[in-house]
């Protein structure tokens, strides 16, 4: 399946060729390393084009409400970098140390981002959709010493939690509103504008040896179970990352690329930042959330050639009609992919017929670093297909028992399913430079990611027979909304802190738009009544401690929620009944007397 747009040879070329000749070792040859030794991701991503003479091509182009904002080239990039590493210097914040960022689209976010990684400390970016609580989870599991944040999030979510973060000794304002605090209004201890501290920086481009195995990023994904888990890439990371960006995106020197991730997530990072600025590009930052006219008048007045963005915003763009893009010229764009969800048949044909392009779907997670399977501007698209595996990449589908344990073979791997179509559990085999290193202070969670030399991805899949890999579904009870992953855990734990629950069990129902909201089941304490004025008050007090992008959209009242013998709410049982499906095995059900 073909569509029209602009005609020209893929970066790739042939798959199978690319299969065959690549190497991560040949990999690491496309990027620069330091002049003084090791390999540093914003020095690949930023300064490297600045030694070949690119520094004055745009590489950010940040659209406000009414059109550009402001541009940075990449000697803007290299200059405003080294500045924000002198002042963690300056702060006392060093390698090693955790920096997290919580902001929406703005400049000086993407500014400490890679300052962070020049001054060889880590960087955690914090979605700002969050509460409260997520944030102190993260931010005490990452010990975090520094935040970067605007003053409206940090007086809205953060400045309540210092006390619970003993650690967290500077926070420096950016965005809306800092510069007017500069020599003024002090919010709480060690906050200042990162403006008041901009001074007395150098600008200094030298960037400190770097260990490609260095840490350099945190992100946090969600469990079924636990707190949440901060998965741990290093500097090699960026090997995997300009590959990519170069098979998959197809990116080359002279494009205009936008992804829509939020900064807050993998995606907003390592493909909204890191990967593209690695190529050269120019890189396309719009400041607002979604609008359907908005953002067909960006893709043609920004003469857009590449374009990263999400099922759930393709849908809601489905959903908007014809009328948003008629008259719009959008014959720059050339390569359209998705991510964070299964793209739907329905969107890759609305695609070819409302746009005269296919879309192309992509399949990775935050412990992968980057992609892992994809169709490819060189090869057909199959709709409702992940792809097929990266070059680089050893892909399987593996047996699970009906407990979904992964079957251990006699050479203490995985059982490998062969024959085409079977259901089973895709794995990927180790090791590739952006995998994670580390669950973050949880060594015994990493491990149980892994069996022999194959990381285990969760996600069930089956392989037809000309080796395409389609998804099935989550092999746990990890909820997928909007392209984010929520566990049930942290939204049963908050519930749970509400003076009337008693229990809660949470699971992910279909949405049209969004692929799944969350939904909770709660029993309530002896005594207390179910109400409409209680669920309302339930649905507020989520949103209050999770932010709306985590807190459940529905809740039941259900005071016999099921468990195992154990004890154990089944979050398996309550989706089989709310959707209709089979109820499977029973046998560990507890038994009411």
């Amino acid at each position: 399946m073909n569509g029209a747009g602009p005609t020209v040879a893929s970066v790739m070329g042939d798959y199978g060729t690319a299969r065959r000749e690549f190497t991560w070792d040949s990999a690491r040859r496309w990027l620069d390393g330091l002049p003084g030794g090791g390999l540093n991701i914003a020095y690949e991503a930023v300064d490297r084009h600045v030694a070949h003479g690119h520094g004055a091509h745009p590489a950010l182009r940040f659209l406000g409400p009414d059109g550009v904002d402001q541009v940075l080239t990449y000697a803007d990039l290299a200059d405003r970098t080294a500045r924000f590493a002198e002042v963690l210097r300056s702060l006392g914040v060093g390698p090693g140390d955790l920096v997290c960022g919580l902001a929406g689209r703005v400049p000086d976010l993407y500014v400490a981002l890679l300052g962070t990684l020049k001054a060889r400390s880590v960087f955690s970016p914090l979605f700002s959709a969050f509460g409260p609580e997520p944030l102190r989870q993260r931010m005490q599991i990452g010990e975090a010493r520094l935040l970067v944040t605007t003053p409206a999030l940090y007086r809205k979510k953060v400045a309540g939690l210092r006390e619970t973060l003993p650690l967290l000794e500077h926070v420096l304002l950016i965005g809306a509103g800092a510069e007017d605090l500069v020599g003024g209004e002090r919010l709480g201890p060690g906050v200042v504008p990162l403006a008041e501290l901009w001074p007395g920086t150098t600008g200094d481009p030298v960037v400190e040896p770097t260990d490609p195995e260095e840490p350099a990023l945190v992100h946090f994904t969600s469990g079924t179970t636990g707190t949440p888990k901060g998965a741990v890439h290093v500097h090699e990371a960026v090997v995997a990352h300009h590959a990519t960006a170069r098979y998959v995106l197809d990116l080359r020197d002279d494009d205009i690329f936008w992804c829509t991730a939020d900064p807050g997530w993998v995606t907003g990072t390592s493909y909204g930042v890191i990967a593209p600025l690695t190529c050269g590009v120019t890189c396309v930052v719009d400041e607002l959330e979604f609008d359907a006219r908005r953002w067909y008048r960006l893709l043609e007045e920004e003469r857009v050639t590449v374009w990263y963005t999400a099922p759930t915003a393709l849908r809601m763009l489905m959903k908007a009609g014809s009328a948003p893009h008629e008259g719009r010229d959008l014959s720059a764009l050339r390569h359209i992919a998705s991510v964070g969800e299964p793209l739907n048949p329905e969107v890759v044909h609305w695609g070819l017929a409302e746009l005269d392009r296919p879309i192309r779907d992509t399949w990775w997670q935050t412990e992968t670093g980057a992609i892992m399977v994809a169709n490819y501007a060189a090869t057909e698209i199959r709709p409702g297909s992940m792809g097929r595996p990266v070059p680089g990449i050893d892909a399987a589908v593996v047996a699970r028992d009906v407990e979904g344990h992964v079957l251990t073979g006699v050479d203490g791997g995985p059982v490998v399913l062969d024959e085409p179509d079977a259901l089973g559990e895709l794995a990927l085999r180790r090791p590739w430079p952006s995998l994670m290193r580390t669950y973050l202070g949880a060594p015994d969670r990493y491990a149980t990611a892994f069996l022999g030399d194959w990381y285990l991805s969760g996600d069930l899949v089956r392989r037809d027979a000309d080796g395409w890999f389609w998804f099935v579904g989550r092999g746990d009870d990890v909820i997928k909304s909007a392209g984010h992953l929520i566990g049930p855990f942290e939204v049963e734990s908050a519930l749970l802190e509400h003076h009337a629950v008693a229990e809660a069990g949470v699971i992910g129902v279909p949405d049209p738009v969004v692929g799944e909201v969350v939904k909770a089941f709660v029993a309530l304490k002896p005594g207390v009544e179910a109400s409409e004025e209680l669920r309302r008050e339930l649905l507020g007090w989520g949103r209050t401690r999770l932010g709306s992008a985590v807190a459940p959209r529905e809740i039941a009242f259900q005071q016999d929620l099921p468990k195992t013998r154990s004890g154990k709410i089944m979050r398996r049982l309550l989706k089989a009944r709310e959707l209709g499906l089979p109820e499977g095995d029973l046998s560990t059900l507890e038994v009411s007397s």
